[in-house]
């Protein structure tokens, strides 16, 4: 597949165009320039990736990579960014799907909110809504805006999440390994890990209410009363004998 688009635009078959080489040197040299801050000003690099993505449109329209021998336009993106071609692909992308929104706009939003106002103007098409979308990448944190993008592509709610770290014993691992396993048998193998230990947190804190006769916590949590996930723990196997009693 590697040099396809240097074959294929809107499903033509390219032929080769004259180069202006005086242009071509010109946009050759301003990616250049861009990429140079790499490594010194990584911030004003990203403020520069809408300049960027449409010089890199122009090169391969245009076939600059002629002037520098190489033989496709993926062979360019791979002598100039050598980690990875993908952001290259998502600027150009930025540049071909947000033409309706100001170049100044995209700059204030960065372009990690726009890689995912792409893919809102490509479900959209004709219909996407620019002013609101940007709207929303400008007032929204990155993380919450892309939740918003994902619920319109899905059509589901996406709740937050984080990950969390704490220490265990070598000789506490069986015991909350075998919990775990057995909230799966009861819940369904499908579950989340996370939601097991949710469910089992929920069920020692219906059992602490039990034994101090409050009332259980208002959550709706399903209770595994009767089950023994907890097997292996002296502490909530007495819970679990006086639920029993």
């Amino acid at each position: 597949m590697i040099g396809l688009t240097s074959l294929w635009i809107n499903r033509r078959i390219l032929v080769s165009p004259e180069i202006n080489r005086r242009r071509a040197l010109v946009v050759l040299g301003k990616i250049d320039e861009i990429l140079s801050w790499e490594q010194a000003k990584e911030h004003e690099r990203d403020e520069r990736f809408v300049e960027l993505g449409e010089y890199l449109c122009e090169v391969r329209a245009g076939q600059y990579w002629g002037l520098e021998n190489l033989k496709s336009f993926d062979e360019f993106l791979e002598k100039r960014f050598p980690e990875s071609r993908r952001k290259a692909y998502y600027l150009m992308a930025i540049h071909e799907n947000l033409t309706r929104i100001p170049k100044r706009q995209l700059r204030e939003v960065g372009w990690s909110k726009a890689t995912e106002l792409v893919k809102v103007a490509r479900r959209d098409g004709s219909e996407f809504d620019c002013a609101t979308w940007l709207h929303k990448a400008k007032e929204l944190p990155k993380e919450d805006f892309k939740r918003a993008v994902d619920c319109h592509l899905t059509g589901k709610e996406t709740e937050p999440w984080e990950i969390i770290y704490f220490k265990l014993y070598k000789s506490q691992l069986p015991v909350v390994e075998r919990a775990l396993e057995t909230a799966a048998l009861m819940l369904g193998s499908s579950k989340s890990r996370g939601y097991c230990l949710e469910m089992i947190c929920a069920d020692f804190l219906a059992g602490a209410a039990l034994e101090t006769g409050e009332s259980e916590p208002t959550i709706a949590y399903p209770t595994t009363a009767n089950r023994d996930p907890f097997a292996g723990s002296e502490q909530t196997v007495v819970a679990e004998t006086k639920r029993d009693e």
